[in-house]
């Protein structure tokens, strides 16, 4: 009897429609598989310069997707639904990930690495990020003062900060002042009607990450009413980039989440 080698059932061919599961692929060492990636990636650098840019986030032609004949796509959310039917009607599997917590993104590198075959190296990457997760909880724990947290997302309407934002504001030694927004499913749930309400709630610091474009401290700043918010009074405005607070992958935990860690503690040893 002959031994017939069995035909490979992994994706081989994977097109990542958000800049996490090409950072994710990588760092299992699996970017090999990766056939497209989005205009958006920011993580890792090299992706940018090796794989063909198929899609940008929210728009883009579904033909150069197909184009690069892919056995997989990996998508993100109700915001990729769209393409995602399209690509579903034309044949196409698609993965569409949601995570919108710490939990959740520790959960897309364990099912990304089980799709690729990688659960062990996947395994291996949350332990990593765990650990970075209970260092900083530690170190948390010995502040002499927490503070309280304004996370602005977006200015015009400003949108408080999503849910893994808030998750990791908490788990550096902050008080989010928008937590009880922060697990709305929408950025439109998350806009504040009135900004005054921010002064009402007070925060010691601000921090500012407009997703796509330059914060602007100075704005923040001179808005109507903020002069006696006590982050405004104390100078403590400022900017983490989006890149590695608002994409929910390892970055926002292993550079995000230490980042937010060193302005609590600067502000709660008398810094702020």
């Amino acid at each position: 009897m002959t031994t017939r080698t069995p035909t490979p059932r992994l994706p081989q061919r994977i097109v990542c429609l958000t800049t996490e599961t090409v950072e994710v692929l990588y760092a299992l060492g699996e970017q090999d598989r990766i056939a497209g990636i989005s205009g958006y990636t920011v993580f890792p650098k090299e992706a940018r310069k090796e794989k063909p840019k198929v899609f940008a986030f929210t728009s883009g032609d579904l033909q150069k997707i197909l184009a690069v004949e892919p056995d997989l796509v990996l998508s993100f959310s109700n915001l990729q639904a769209g393409i995602s039917r399209e690509l579903i009607a034309a044949g196409v599997p698609v993965y569409a990930f949601n995570q919108r917590s710490v939990e959740d993104i520790l959960a897309m590198v364990e099912t990304v690495g089980r799709l690729v075959g990688a659960e062990a190296k996947a395994l291996a990457l949350c332990a990593e990020l765990e650990a970075v997760i209970a260092t900083v909880r530690a170190e948390a724990a010995t502040l002499p003062r927490r503070p309280r947290v304004y996370f602005e997302e977006w200015d015009e309407p400003p949108i408080s900060g999503i849910r893994w934002v808030s998750e990791m504001i908490g788990i550096a030694g902050g008080v989010d002042v928008f937590a009880d927004q922060a697990r709305a499913q929408s950025a439109k749930e998350r806009i504040i009607a009135d900004p005054l309400e921010v002064v009402r709630r007070a925060p010691d610091i601000i921090i500012g990450s407009w997703c796509g474009k330059h914060f602007r401290p100075e704005r923040v700043a001179a808005r109507a009413g903020w002069q006696g918010v006590p982050a405004v009074a104390g100078g403590q405005i400022h900017e983490l980039k989006s890149a590695v607070i608002l994409n929910p992958g390892p970055v926002a935990i292993r550079e995000g989440l230490p980042a937010l860690a060193q302005l609590f503690r600067t502000w709660a040893e008398g810094g702020g």
